[in-house]
């Protein structure tokens, strides 16, 4: 399956990346990505390995039901597989930066989109008395950082 990037960006002054058929939630996925768009790249580095360490909580603001508030603002979690994954796609967008000669210091993160990927299914057979088959939702990721 091709998966194209939703925009077109300018070629010039913009790096991509994308993070294909990730095993995370993509609820996770969501929220984690309505909060870091258009933060610089420094700050949504820090912000994803603090949330790795459990020292700052992404705010959920859509996929909130049963969610508890955090400390100094809304309902919120640590989704830590999400924020690793996500800061990988990042690191993958800055040295696409670095490679078209562009200053990852003045970047910004203009465009950021998740994508529901494949559900895969385990490669045995799993009925042996479960009532359901064995399946991973994966999500893809399309970031793409502006020179500002």
């Amino acid at each position: 399956m091709k998966l194209n990037y939703s925009v077109n960006p300018n070629p010039e002054k913009t790096s991509k990346a994308m993070g294909r058929e990730l095993r995370i939630s993509q609820k996770h996925a969501h929220e984690i990505s309505r909060t870091i768009k258009g933060m610089k790249l420094d700050d949504a580095k820090t912000f994803l390995e603090n949330v790795t360490t459990l020292k700052q909580a992404v705010p959920f603001k859509r996929y909130n039901r049963d969610v508890s508030h955090k400390r100094g603002m809304c309902a919120g979690r640590y989704p830590q597989k999400a924020a690793q994954q996500f800061l990988l796609v990042l690191e993958n967008a800055e040295g696409n930066a670095v490679y078209q000669g562009l200053d990852p210091e003045k970047m910004r993160i203009s465009h950021i989109a998740t994508k529901k990927g494949i559900t895969f299914k385990g490669t045995f057979p799993r009925a042996q008395g479960r009532a359901t088959p064995n399946k991973h939702e994966t999500v893809s990721v399309e970031m793409i950082l502006e020179a500002q």
